[in-house]
């Protein structure tokens, strides 16, 4: 009754299925397009790049800082309460950052409401997986967070074409502003999905045990990690490889190839039933994924590119779906938002730096310097996935880990 795509079919029947589903897309599209859009306001207000890339820079970061303290604070008190709060400030934030830009502020002024933008993003991915495991059966879990990977992969495909097409169609500013709205709308239905809301269990005296006090959760992080960082050089090793052949234009076409090849192979992945751990899968898929990106270093044409673009997606979101089914069963009882916005924060700090490190390799030796440095980050995922397997097959350290085992 799991395995098949018709699971996908069934889980979204269950009551209130489908509108988390929806809802949970609607308020995670600006992930895909916030960055994006602040980066065109800037530069076409100011016709500064640096000072774009600066202030993009800073709402990133400090959203990764806060999300976990937020994924702490919705175990703590609700996710309701955090989704409604931070979205309030989120706004205002927003609003703050776009008179800031369309005054011509000078740059520290813009990185204040960028700061405080960041600061109250909440990370609607690791919301969404927390309300997964609050509503879904135990055997429908897997399905659900296949069905999360390839949101997250539409989301990224779609959300940079609607943010160009608003700035250059409708306003500068039109694409920030949409992020503003869809957080706000996505945040405040979400607040009142109480369905799949997961239940704050405060320990009296003090709150739940921590998430990142668990070893397997700290395995995980340094994967996350090492998955984001591989990531982050196989854009720049797609974006250097167009540059050199003279054809820029398709290095976007690259990266939407490499997202159709997770896209397909997460619908895959989470419609068949496995019968190993999700340890092992979770050591397999980064093993993968790893080897997936070597043949990039030797791409001699732009049409052997695309292929093996779709290639090196292929692993992508069976590891991060094995990698959530993992965090489910091994974080403390009411510690899951923090847990997932842990991985999240990991991945995304995992991303920056191979994207850094990339580009730095790539400027002086080519894209395959970029490509080697994607498989560095392989080798880290895969090397923690198999050292970490004692740490990742314990369950969580709680009276209901009876019902948590590993689907």
């Amino acid at each position: 009754m799991n395995s098949g795509l018709g699971s996908y079919f069934r889980l979204l029947r269950a009551p209130g299925a489908a509108a988390l589903a929806f809802w949970g897309m609607v308020g995670r599209f600006p992930i895909a397009m916030r960055s994006l859009s602040c980066v065109m306001l800037i530069s076409s207000v100011t016709g500064s790049l640096a000072d774009a890339g600066t202030v993009a820079a800073a709402m990133l970061v400090s959203q990764g800082v806060a999300s976990p303290v937020l994924g702490r604070l919705a175990d703590r008190l609700s996710q309701r309460r955090v989704l409604l709060t931070a979205c309030l400030a989120h706004a205002v934030g927003m609003a703050l950052l776009l008179v800031s830009i369309l005054l011509e502020a000078p740059l520290w002024l813009l990185i204040v409401p960028a700061v405080a933008t960041g600061c109250a993003s909440v990370s609607f991915t690791s919301f969404m997986r927390a309300r997964w495991a609050a509503m879904a059966d135990r055997g429908a879990l897997r399905t659900a967070y296949a069905l999360e990977s390839m949101l997250d992969e539409t989301i990224f495909l779609l959300g940079p074409l609607l943010a160009t097409a608003l700035a250059s169609a409708v306003h500068p500013a039109a694409g920030l502003i949409a992020c503003a709205v869809l957080t706000l709308t996505g945040s405040i239905a979400l607040a009142l999905h109480r369905r799949s809301e997961p239940v704050p269990e405060p320990t009296p005296g003090r709150g739940p045990q921590r998430a990142i006090a668990v070893p397997g959760v700290r395995v995980l992080m340094v994967s996350y990690a090492g998955m984001g960082f591989l990531l982050g050089a196989v854009d720049v090793t797609m974006i250097a490889f167009a540059q050199e052949r003279s054809a820029s234009g398709l290095a976007g076409v690259f990266l939407s190839l490499t997202a159709v090849g997770s896209l397909i192979a997460g619908a895959v992945y989470g419609a068949v039933n496995w019968r190993l751990s999700q340890a092992r899968l979770l050591s397999i898929t980064t093993s993968v994924l790893t080897l997936g990106v070597i043949p990039l270093a030797f791409a001699d044409s732009l049409l052997v590119m695309g292929l093996l673009a779709v290639v090196a997606g292929v692993a992508i979101s069976p590891g991060l779906i094995a990698g959530s089914t993992l965090l489910e069963s091994l974080a403390p009882q009411g510690s899951l938002s923090e847990g997932f916005s842990w991985l999240t924060s990991a991945g995304a700090l995992g991303i920056a730096l191979g994207t850094a490190v990339g580009g730095r390799l790539a400027d002086p030796g080519g894209f395959e310097q970029a490509a080697w440095a994607a498989v560095g980050g392989g080798i880290l995922a895969m090397g923690l996935s198999l050292v970490g397997q004692s740490a990742l097959l314990r369950t969580r350290p709680a009276p209901e880990a009876a019902s948590g085992t590993t689907v």
